[in-house]
């Protein structure tokens, strides 16, 4: 039976089925008519003494389906048939009371006020009852053979009530019950379900073979929601969070809760302002190369060098997607400038392909932002990471020597500074490589430029802390009173550019060692809560067990500093620029450096790491391996 319903009904068509429920409106009245006279006069006696009252009932009929057309009850869906359906329905029946009444007034005067009432009552349950037994029996024939989803509802408040009435109407999704942490609601009975604890959860789920779980408390904090959506899933269920229909019509908002979040409010100083006091000349009308050029610092010095109006920017990148973005974005920013925009796939260390394309476009000066930067990956990865960094950087260093280049810039890092990490001994070896070039260069000057850590790049801790916020914590600290130096991205590049026009100026011999001044360092707990509270949450620790966000404190990672250093000698010397100062520092002789490369170059073609970390050890001054290095991060 409940195949061939199902069969009959999918074949209906919607005005088939509106035709249906203009006919049940169309027949009920005589029907029920009939059933008040019978109740009120106690038996067929009426219509035995006044055989006319049938002619009433073809009439009542016509008025009944006339007004339920009228009011557009048949086009009303049983599965959206809710209050307002119910009014509409309620006013047909009051219509055709009153029409009734006037017709049984001249054709049946015996009949009671009474039986008015009665037959308008029936009418309205039968008009609204007809349509309630329909409903559940379309369920009953739609769930034939269809796969149902038994879901338990989490939060039995406003939002649940409601869910759980829009779900009903599903004909594959169960509402089983509520599952609510409020004592006061446990044991009850809300919307024909019953409100359980979550300590019975596990047992209700094995019981009722529940498929999944809805969360239905939009007024909870998003990192309480996102921690009891985690603690469920690691159970095995599935979870899914729904928002209150408030935010779902814009009454209230419905955004993520981590608002944007300016970087440079987390410096504590004044950033270098957005434009160049002097120095833009430099790159004026030049051909110049960006190695690096899709990461972070290498994107920025592209973007600024534009205002600096240079012939060409050879976009030099081994990532193919970050090549494609920077490519792309640039081609947009020169439109209508006449800077030519080439973009280069492929590694500094492929010395063929550094040499044919400083050679091709005509370099007249190379910033070196290439680099793996990444403490932990590079030492798990050391020989990955001294090729790279230090064999790479001599390559594209000779190439440019050798085809005249006018100015080479080396990017590189505070981690270079007593390291005890090979990142930042590799960069170390970069800068030594750098001023071995500066004292058997053919023309070009070479210098570079040391700084932090850079607020925004990738892997640097606010992108970090604003996704494990959004999770709902904890936000992670390698130590209490871990530091950093920051920059801007912006503010980096600025100064980068700025100290490289600085190389033809009397202020620079070749070699030098530009430190960015970046203030004081910035304690990275304190940038944890400030992310935490800018988000609209509060730290969750002993004192404030009702906080939102836990900071938790994993210890540091091989090899890294709880203080950072800008300097390895003592004594800065000042530039045009207040915020550029220049470093005197020691160099290798040209035997050590050969002899530090060949060794290097040994040890990554044979693969001996551990020949590589001696090359570090015997070279790099202050250099303090980590006491145990680790494969995971």
């Amino acid at each position: 039976m409940r195949r061939a319903l199902y069969s009959l009904l999918s074949r209906l068509s919607r005005k088939n089925k509106q035709f249906v429920l203009f006919m049940i409106d169309a027949l009920l009245p005589p029907l029920v008519l009939v059933l008040a006279i019978v109740v009120a006069h106690n038996g067929f006696t009426a219509f035995e003494r006044t055989p006319n009252v049938f002619y009433i009932l073809p009439a009542i009929s016509l008025v009944g389906g006339a007004v339920s057309a009228w009011l557009g009850i048949p086009r009303i869906q049983l599965k959206s048939y809710e209050t307002t359906a119910v009014l509409r329905t309620a006013t047909y029946a009051a219509a055709v009371t009153v029409i009734a009444a006037v017709m049984c007034r001249f054709i049946l005067p015996s009949f009671p006020v009474a039986g008015i009432v009665i037959y308008g009552l029936m009418l309205f349950l039968g008009a609204a009852g007809a349509r309630m037994a329909m409903f559940h029996v379309l369920l009953w024939v739609l769930r034939q053979g269809q796969p149902k989803h038994r879901v338990l509802i989490y939060g039995a408040g406003t939002t649940g009530v409601q869910l759980v009435a829009a779900l009903r109407s599903h004909e594959r999704i169960v509402p089983v019950a509520f599952i609510d942490d409020n004592t006061a609601l446990q044991s009850t009975t809300i919307a024909g379900l019953r409100v359980l604890s979550p300590s019975a959860l596990t047992e209700l789920v094995q019981q009722r073979d529940i498929d999944r779980i809805i969360l239905a408390m939009p007024s909870v904090s998003a990192p309480k929601l996102a921690r009891l959506s985690r603690s469920l899933r690691g159970m095995g269920f599935t979870v899914q969070s729904l928002p209150s229909f408030s935010q779902l019509v814009g009454e209230e908002e419905l955004i993520d809760n981590l608002s944007p979040v300016a970087a440079g409010q987390f410096l504590g100083r004044a950033q270098v302002g957005d434009t160049f006091p002097q120095g833009d000349e430099a790159y004026r009308g030049k051909s110049i190369l960006v190695s690096g050029a899709g990461g972070s610092v290498g994107s920025e010095l592209c973007r600024q060098l534009i205002g600096c109006a240079p012939a060409k920017i050879v976009l030099y990148e081994v990532s193919e997607v970050a090549l494609y973005s920077i490519d792309k974005e640039l081609r947009d920013l020169v439109e209508g400038t006449g800077i030519e925009v080439c973009p280069v796939l492929g590694s500094v260390t492929d010395s063929r392909l550094t040499r044919m394309v400083i050679n091709d476009h005509g370099i007249e000066a190379v910033f070196h932002a290439a680099a793996y930067k990444h403490v932990p990956l590079v030492e798990c990865n050391p020989l990955a990471g001294l090729a790279n960094n230090v064999l790479g950087t001599r390559t594209i260093a000779e190439a440019a020597n050798d085809a005249g280049v006018g100015r080479f810039i080396l990017i590189s890092s505070d981690k270079a500074v007593r390291p005890t990490n090979v990142m930042g001994a590799s960069k170390r070896l970069a800068e030594l490589v750098v001023q071995d070039m500066a004292k058997r260069s053919r023309g070009t000057v070479f210098s570079m430029v040391r700084f932090g850590n850079v607020l925004g790049s990738s892997g640097s801790v606010i992108p970090l802390f604003k996704e494990q916020i959004a999770k709902g914590g904890p936000v992670t600290l390698t130590h209490e009173d871990v530091t950093r130096f920051f920059m801007t991205i912006s503010e980096a590049a600025r100064l980068v550019l700025l100290a490289g026009s600085f190389s033809d100026t009397q202020t620079s011999r070749g070699g030098d060692v530009f430190v960015l001044d970046m203030g004081k360092p910035v304690r990275i707990r304190d940038m944890a809560v400030q992310l935490i509270n800018a988000a609209g949450y509060s730290v969750r620790d002993a004192d404030h067990p009702d906080g939102d966000i836990e900071i938790v404190v994993t210890g540091l990672r091989p090899g890294e500093k709880l203080h950072e250093e800008l300097l390895i000698g003592a004594g800065l010397l000042t530039t045009p620029h207040s915020k550029i100062l220049r470093a005197r520092e020691d160099s290798l002789s040209e035997l050590e450096m050969a002899s530090a490369l060949r060794a290097l170059r040994s040890a990554v073609a044979v693969g001996d790491q551990g020949a590589a970390r001696e090359v570090i050890s015997t070279w790099v001054h202050g250099y303090q391996p980590p006491a145990r290095v680790v494969a995971v991060l």
